[in-house]
């Protein structure tokens, strides 16, 4: 039986949704293992004078629960 885990993040780009997507995705497996996927919940843009100036995505990370006792 699996057990999994859902973390709720947020990450920024001054490019694209994309690219912010990417680097949340990068971060959050550099610091979880088993990581399975990745639900995009929201998007927002930071204006200026009426100018992208950032990308935001708010995501639902999921990864699976390491069994450290062994099957019992």
């Amino acid at each position: 039986m699996a057990v999994a885990r859902v973390l709720e993040l947020s990450s920024t780009s001054e490019k694209s949704f994309e690219d912010a997507i990417e680097q949340g995705v990068n971060r959050a497996t550099r610091t979880l293992r088993h990581v399975t996927s990745a639900w995009i919940k929201e998007q927002r843009v930071d204006l200026q004078e009426g100018r992208i100036v950032r990308y935001q995505v708010n995501m639902l990370v999921t990864f699976v629960l390491e069994d450290t006792l062994g099957d019992m």
